[in-house]
């Protein structure tokens, strides 16, 4: 495991506001519940949560995501969700509001929906069996873009424009030892695909 998993790299333009309402929530909740119990999210031995989640809000490029610092907790609240409500990965900022900073990936999240608008939904796990037996037989990032950077964005959009990654819907990062990303029209979507490896 990375020595500086979880850190949030990116700067932060973060308002604090109330929490989303609960039916907002209601899918997000649910497959963050699942994954957790499977172990796709949760928390390494030394305290340091991992894994995250994402939903498309409306068609202006904004997203609800679980916060950071939230891996370890096996059941989240609508406090321990966020708005994205813009992402510039080149400037390596974000802007969210809520109750809870963003992900540290975050940015992986936004190139994906701002380069898909055909999906509505994002997951981020760690498996290290199912990573080692991905790398590279899916579309890879390269080892030399770190996690939640703008070099992991733009690997990312390359990968978007260069392979199949969007109609296969699953990645892998070389450079984030067990990061694995799915995504798809909804929630259920992007988990299915992840889950057909698992």
């Amino acid at each position: 495991m990375p020595f500086d998993e979880g850190y949030i790299k990116f700067r932060a333009h973060w308002t604090r506001t109330e929490a989303l309402p609960l039916p907002e929530l209601h899918e997000l909740l649910h497959w963050r519940t699942h994954l957790y119990a499977l172990g796709l999210i949760g928390v390494y031995s030394d305290g340091i949560g991992y894994g995250n989640i994402s939903q498309r809000r409306g068609h202006a490029g904004q997203f609800i995501i679980s916060g950071s610092a939230t891996g370890q907790l096996a059941e989240l609240s609508a406090e321990h969700f966020c708005l994205v409500t813009r992402v510039a990965a080149a400037q390596n900022t974000v802007w969210c509001e809520g109750p809870v900073i963003a992900s540290s990936e975050t940015m992986s999240h936004a190139v994906i929906y701002a380069h898909c608008p055909e999906v509505g939904g994002v997951i981020h796990v760690h498996h290290a069996a199912l990573w080692r037996s991905l790398l590279h037989r899916v579309p890879t990032t390269p080892p030399e873009a770190p996690y939640g950077s703008p070099a992991m964005a733009e690997a990312i959009r390359q990968l978007l424009e260069k392979t199949d990654l969007r109609s296969q819907g699953l990645f892998v990062m070389a450079g984030h030892p067990e990061g694995i990303f799915a995504f798809g029209h909804d929630l259920a979507a992007a988990a299915a695909v992840l889950l057909e490896y698992f």
